[in-house]
């Protein structure tokens, strides 16, 4: 049934129920009207409306759903679809609703890998320009002012040249620290455990949090976009950690749970703020949709954020 012959039925019975009421009642209308049939008949007239109310709302149920799934719905949080009975104008209008969630979904999905992939690329290029490049530059600086230290016989220009050392030195490990993020050479060398645990080594020496590491052994393998994204997840959820969690610690778990991977990451700070995901976030969302991994963040029960990414093992590579 059609939106419009939905609304006419229900007017239609509630003004042929008035009707059969006045038929059969015994209602008359004098000429002044008195004011015992003046009650009557706003009575029934209110008792119309409140019927012809109450059978809308009903009629028109379906049209608040939609417009309440259209408010909330989240193509970052795939799955969500209006339930759908019957045929006809509402039904149908659902349906296309749900059907356009899944081209929005697909579309979605295929624009952020292409999207995602576009920016490893990027960043590997950063990396070797940044290894290759700007690497090379500052070893060459350094060698050069350590030649020049020593050739040096003035006491004061030799320690000169050695501070100068020092900031081309510290330079030089920020410069390969920054490589080392943009490209995991650890992850595509020796595997995602060993590229974790240099991930969160990195950061218990540069930002001082305890991190507690709980790596089940004898896990199954992922292929590599898995483990990338898994790696990416980590790293982006340990550096809000640093950022913004104010922790004092951070326990990283990797464990094999109902055919699927599951990474764990659980701090003691005041949480991270989830009434507005930032880019982050949603950066996080988007490749876990890329392999089709389930992400959920949360608080635990001491008020910390808890990050949690499950990774199924039905499509794993060999």
């Amino acid at each position: 049934m059609s939106l419009f012959w939905r609304i006419y039925g229900l007017n239609a019975v509630v003004l042929g129920a008035a009707t059969a009421l006045l038929l059969w009642a015994p209602v008359t209308v004098s000429v002044p009207v008195l004011l015992t049939e003046a009650v009557v008949l706003i009575g029934g007239l209110a008792v119309m409306l409140v019927a012809n109310a109450a059978l809308l709302r009903v009629g028109l149920a379906p049209l608040v759903r939609l417009t309440r799934g259209m408010s909330t719905v989240d193509l970052l949080r795939p799955g969500q679809r209006l339930s759908v009975s019957g045929h006809g104008g509402v039904p149908d209008l659902l349906r296309a609703f749900n059907d356009m969630l899944d081209r929005l979904e697909h579309e979605r999905a295929t624009s952020a890998a292409r999207a995602l992939s576009a920016q490893e690329s990027e960043r590997q290029r950063i990396a070797r320009e940044l290894h290759d490049e700007v690497g090379q530059t500052l070893t060459a600086v350094l060698i050069d002012l350590k030649r020049a230290a020593d050739r040096a016989a003035d006491p004061d220009l030799r320690k000169e040249l050695t501070q100068a050392q020092e900031t081309t030195r510290a330079s030089l490990d920020e410069v390969r620290r920054l490589a080392h993020r943009l490209r995991p050479g650890v992850l595509e060398d020796l595997g995602l455990v060993s590229a974790l645990t240099a991930l969160t080594t990195e950061l218990s020496d540069h930002t001082g949090l305890l991190v507690r590491r709980q790596f089940e052994s004898g896990l199954p393998g992922l292929d590599d976009q898995a483990e990338l994204v898994v790696y990416r997840v980590a790293q982006e959820s340990l550096t809000n950690v640093a950022r913004h969690a104010d922790a004092t610690s951070v326990e990283v778990s990797l464990a094999g749970r109902d055919e699927s991977i599951v990474l764990r990451i659980q701090d003691d700070g005041h949480g991270i703020g989830l009434a507005h995901e930032g880019a982050g976030i949603r950066g996080m969302r988007e490749r876990a949709l890329l392999i089709g991994a389930a992400l959920e963040i949360g608080r635990t029960p001491k008020g910390g954020t808890e990050v949690s990414l499950t990774v199924p093992l039905a499509g794993r590579g060999a």
